[in-house]
C-alpha cells in the first residue's frame, strides 16, 4: 500500500514528463497502477489518492483473533447485535409487503 504522499510524487512525476524508469524505480510495478493514479488525480484532485476504506465483515477482524480485550469483546458483541438488528428489520419490512398484499391491516380483523 502506498500513502498518498507516494502516490502524489509519483503522479506529479508523470505529469511533469518525467521518463518511466525514473518512477519504476519507486517500487511500483504496474504502469496502470500508476495511469490510474494519474486519472483519479486529475479527476477528483489529491483526494482521489487517499486510501479509501473498503467494505467487507466488520467481524472478521475479531473472529481471526484468539485473544480478544475485553473492549473488543464488547465491539464484536456491538457489531453481533447490529447485523441481528438488520436481518430483523428486513424482515419486518417483508412482512409488512406481504400483509399489505394481502389487502390490509391485520389490526382490523
Amino acid at each position: 500500500m502506498r500513502s498518498k504522499e507516494e502516490k502524489l510524487t509519483i503522479v506529479k512525476a508523470v505529469l511533469s514528463g518525467t521518463p518511466a524508469q525514473h518512477y519504476e524505480n519507486t517500487g511500483v510495478a504496474d504502469h496502470h497502477t500508476v495511469m490510474n493514479w494519474v486519472k483519479k488525480y486529475l479527476s477528483e484532485g489529491e483526494s482521489g489518492l487517499e486510501q479509501k476504506k473498503k467494505p467487507g465483515n466488520p467481524l472478521s477482524r475479531y473472529e481471526r483473533r484468539k485473544e480478544l480485550t475485553y473492549e473488543e469483546q464488547l465491539q464484536y458483541q456491538i457489531e453481533l447485535l447490529k447485523r441481528e438488528l438488520v436481518k430483523k428489520e428486513a424482515e419486518v419490512l417483508r412482512l409488512k409487503k406481504l400483509n399489505a398484499r394481502k389487502g390490509g391491516d391485520a389490526r382490523r380483523r
